[in-house]
C-alpha cells in the first residue's frame, strides 16, 4: 500500500508570515523599486526562507517559489525558466557526472589510496593536501567550479569511501564532512588569491577598468598573497577544530593503502580511459581562457567523452539524482537573483548606499561598502551576478569618498571572493559540495557565519595593512 509522502507544514509558517509582510508593504516601498521587484523580492526572501525551515527539499521549494511567481504574473513561464539555460548550473550537473565516473571505474579510488599512502598519517595534513591541488591549478584555471567540483570533490568523495564515511548517514563525520567543507574554503581562498582563479575576479577587473581603475594580474596577486596564505594556513586548522572528524590518525595507513592498491591489481581500461578523460579536461580547463573555450564547454566534453568511450553510459547520468536535485533548484534562485536586479531592486540599493554615505571619511565608507557587499550576498545565487550588479557601483562609491582607486577596487574584489563564505548557494562551488550531502545545512550556515568574520579581518583588515605596505596606496 503507497503512501503520501510527509510534507512538513508547519514549516511553511515562517517564509509564509515574512513574504506576506514584505508583500504587503508594497505601498510603502522606496520610490526606485517598482511594484514587480518588490513583489519578487517578497517572493524571494520567502523562498530562502524556505530553503532554510525546508517544509519541502530544497528543490521543491524553489520550485514552488517560481511557479508561484508566474502564477502572480511578476514574470512569465520563458523568463522563470531562463535560469535552466545558466552554463554554470550545467557545469556543475558535468562535475556531478564526472565524479560518478571516478567512482564507477574505480580509478578515484585509486588516487584516494595513493593520497593515503602519501598524506594519511593525519586527516589534518590530507585536507591541507587536497587544498594543495587546488591552490596549484586555481592560477590557470578561471572556474572555481571546475576547480572544486571537477578536479578535488571526486578524490574526497572516494577518499572518504575508502574511509567508510558516506553523505547519507552518520558516517559522515568520520572523515567525509571535514574534508568537504576545509576543500570549500581551500577554494575560497585560492579564489581570493589570483586574479584568474574564478570568473567573477575577470568581471570586476574589467568592471574597475571601465571606471579608469586597471589592476594588473601581479597587483592583484601581490595584493592576495598574504591574506591568502595567512587563510591557507588559519582556516583549515581552524575547522578542525570547530568541525572535527572523527577519523584523526591513521598510523598504519601507508601499509593499509599498499595492501588496497595490490588488491586493485594493475590498472583497468576503464580507469585509464577516466584517468585520460580527466587529465583531458584538466589541460582544457587550465588553459580555457587563453583559447576561449568556456569551462562549461569543456565540461560538456568531458562527459560526452565518457559516454563515447562507454565509462559513463545514460543510465548512469539519469541515475545521479544529486546532480539533477542541484540543476533544478540552482536553477531557479539564479532565475530570482536576476530577476531582482532586472526589477530594480539591486541597483536601487547601491544608489541608496551612495546617498546615505556621502561627506564621510573614505576609510569608513570602504568598510561599510564592504560589509554591505559581503551581507548581501545572502540574497544571490551566483558570485558573477552579483559583481555585476554591485561592484561598479560600490567603487564609484568608495572612489567618490576618497578612497586610493586600486586598493578600493582590489578590496572589493576580494570581497567578491570571500561572499562566497554564506548560503550553500552562495556559488557554484558551494552547490556542488553542499549538494554532496556531507554536512548538514545546520552546520553549513553556522560554521560560515563563524569564518566570515575571520575572512573579513584577514583579508580586508590585513590585506588592507599589506596594500599600504607594498605601496599599493
Amino acid at each position: 500500500m503507497q503512501h503520501l509522502s510527509k510534507v512538513k507544514y508547519s514549516k511553511f509558517i515562517w517564509p509564509i508570515v515574512i513574504g506576506l509582510i514584505i508583500w504587503l508593504l508594497t505601498p510603502f516601498k522606496p520610490a526606485g523599486i517598482p511594484v514587480n521587484g518588490w513583489h519578487m523580492l517578497a517572493i524571494f526572501v520567502a523562498t530562502i526562507i524556505g530553503c532554510i525551515t525546508q517544509p519541502l527539499p530544497i528543490g521543491a521549494t524553489a520550485l514552488l517559489g517560481m511557479t508561484v511567481t508566474v502564477l502572480l504574473g511578476i514574470v512569465d513561464i520563458d523568463t522563470a525558466t531562463a535560469g535552466f539555460g545558466n552554463s554554470t548550473v550545467w557545469m556543475i550537473g558535468m562535475a556531478y557526472f564526472l565524479s560518478r565516473g571516478f567512482i564507477k571505474t574505480g580509478f578515484g579510488r585509486r588516487v584516494a589510496l595513493v593520497f593515503i599512502r602519501l598524506f594519511g598519517k593525519r586527516t589534518l595534513g590530507l585536507a591541507y593536501s587536497l587544498i594543495g591541488v587546488d591552490l596549484v591549478t586555481a592560477p590557470a584555471t578561471p572556474s572555481n567550479t571546475a576547480r572544486s567540483g571537477g578536479i578535488v570533490y571526486p578524490i574526497i568523495d572516494s577518499l572518504a569511501h575508502t574511509y567508510g564515511s558516506k553523505p547519507d548517514d552518520a558516517t559522515r563525520r568520520k572523515i567525509g564532512s571535514f574534508l568537504v567543507f576545509s576543500e570549500f574554503h581551500g577554494d575560497i581562498i585560492t579564489s581570493g588569491m589570483f586574479m584568474t582563479a574564478m570568473a567573477p575576479n575577470l568581471v570586476a577587473a574589467t568592471l574597475a577598468k571601465s571606471l579608469g581603475v586597471h589592476i594588473s594580474w601581479m597587483t592583484w596577486f601581490m595584493a592576495g598573497v598574504v591574506p591568502g596564505l595567512i587563510s591557507l594556513i588559519v582556516v583549515p586548522w581552524l575547522i578542525y577544530k570547530m568541525y572535527p572528524p572523527e577519523i584523526k590518525e591513521t598510523p598504519n595507513a601507508k601499509e593499509w593503502a599498499d595492501s588496497e592498491l595490490e588488491k586493485m591489481g594493475k590498472t583497468s581500461t576503464p580507469e585509464k580511459m577516466m584517468a585520460s578523460v580527466f587529465a583531458i579536461a584538466l589541460v582544457l580547463w587550465i588553459i580555457s581562457s587563453f583559447i576561449g573555450l568556456d569551462a562549461a564547454t569543456v565540461a560538456f566534453l568531458a562527459v560526452t567523452l565518457l559516454l563515447l568511450t562507454g565509462v559513463l553510459t545514460m543510465d548512469d547520468i539519469l541515475h545521479e539524482t544529486g546532480a539533477w536535485n542541484t540543476i533544478l533548484w540552482f536553477s531557479i534562485l539564479i532565475f530570482m537573483a536576476t530577476e531582482l536586479n532586472t526589477l530594480g531592486v539591486i541597483p536601487w540599493l547601491s544608489k541608496s548606499i551612495g546617498t546615505a554615505l556621502h561627506g564621510v571619511s573614505w576609510i569608513l565608507v570602504l568598510l561599510v561598502l564592504v560589509l554591505v557587499y559581503f551581507y548581501s550576498h545572502y540574497l544571490f545565487a551566483s558570485g558573477t551576478a552579483h559583481v555585476s550588479a554591485m561592484y561598479s557601483a560600490l567603487l564609484g562609491v568608495a572612489i567618490s569618498a576618497g578612497a586610493p582607486a586600486v586598493m578600493a577596487a582590489i578590496i572589493l574584489g576580494f570581497t567578491g571572493a570571500i561572499f562566497g563564505s554564506t548560503t550553500h548557494f552562495a556559488n557554484g562551488p558551494a552547490t556542488v559540495l553542499f549538494g554532496s550531502g556531507y554536512v548538514k545545512q545546520s552546520d553549513w550556515w553556522r560554521l560560515n557565519a563563524i569564518l566570515a568574520l575571520l575572512y573579513l579581518v584577514i583579508w580586508i583588515g590585513i590585506g588592507g595593512l599589506w596594500m599600504k605596505v607594498i605601496g599599493i596606496w
